[in-house]
C-alpha cells in the first residue's frame, strides 16, 4: 500500500511539527489519546510511521510539541534578562514569555493544554519533561543568587515557579473568557514572596 493511499482522512501528505501536530490532536479529541495509535496518526497525516517518529520520538511527545527548542529559548531568555532587576521579576518575565501563544493558535494550545493536563495515560512522561522545565529555572536562580542550581533555594524555585504556571494553566481551561498571560501573570506574582533577594 502507497503512502498516497494510507491517507485516510483524504488530505496531502503534511510533513512539519505543527501539521502532523493538527492531525494527531483531531484524532486525539475523536478518538481518545489512548485507542490513537502512531499508525493512525502517521495514516491520517499521509506519511509513514518511520517519517513520523522523525518528528516525535513516540506518541506521548506529540502534544508536548517542540518543547526541547522552547527550553533552550526559555534559558536564553533568562540569560538575557538585566541583573539589575530583581530575580523574581526576571522569572516572572521569562516564563510570560515562554507562554506566549499566537491568538491564532490558542484554540490548539488550550486543546495541548487539556491533553497534558488531564490525561492520566501521559503523566509519567510530564514529569520528565517538568523536571526539564524546572532545572532551567534552578539553574538561572543559582547563578543569580551564586549558589548552586541544586541548593534550596533554586530548587524550590524550580518548583515553585511550575506549580504557579501550572495553576495558572488549570485556572484557564476552566475559565474560557480569561486572558491567558493576565492568568498566569497574576499567577507569577506570587514568586515574589519566594525569590526576594535578601541583599536588595
Amino acid at each position: 500500500m502507497s503512502t498516497g493511499s494510507q491517507n485516510l482522512l483524504g488530505r496531502p501528505p503534511v510533513t512539519d511539527h505543527a501539521s502532523i501536530e493538527r492531525v494527531a490532536f483531531e484524532l486525539f479529541a475523536t478518538q481518545g489519546f489512548e485507542a490513537t495509535t502512531l499508525d493512525a496518526i502517521a495514516a491520517a497525516a499521509g506519511i509513514g510511521r518511520r517519517t513520523l517518529l522523525r518528528y516525535y520520538p513516540s506518541k506521548n511527545d506529540i502534544p508536548w510539541g517542540q518543547f526541547e527548542a522552547g527550553l533552550v529559548d526559555f534559558a536564553r531568555t533568562l540569560q538575557a534578562m538585566p541583573h539589575d532587576i530583581p530575580v523574581y521579576a526576571a522569572v516572572q518575565e521569562a516564563v510570560l514569555a515562554f507562554n506566549e501563544v499566537d491568538e491564532a493558535a490558542l484554540p490548539q494550545h488550550r486543546q495541548r493544554m487539556r491533553l497534558l493536563l488531564r490525561t492520566p495515560a501521559l503523566q509519567a512522561h510530564s514529569a520528565l519533561k517538568y523536571q526539564s522545565w524546572r532545572a532551567v529555572v534552578a539553574s538561572y536562580v543559582g547563578q543569580r543568587f551564586n549558589i548552586a542550581s541544586d541548593d534550596l533555594l533554586p530548587r524550590t524555585a524550580g518548583h515553585v515557579t511550575l506549580a504557579l504556571a501550572v495553576s495558572a494553566y488549570e485556572q484557564w481551561l476552566e475559565q474560557e473568557d480569561r486572558q491567558l498571560h493576565e492568568v498566569l501573570g497574576e499567577a507569577l506574582s506570587g514568586l515574589r514572596k519566594y525569590l526576594a533577594d535578601p541583599k536588595r
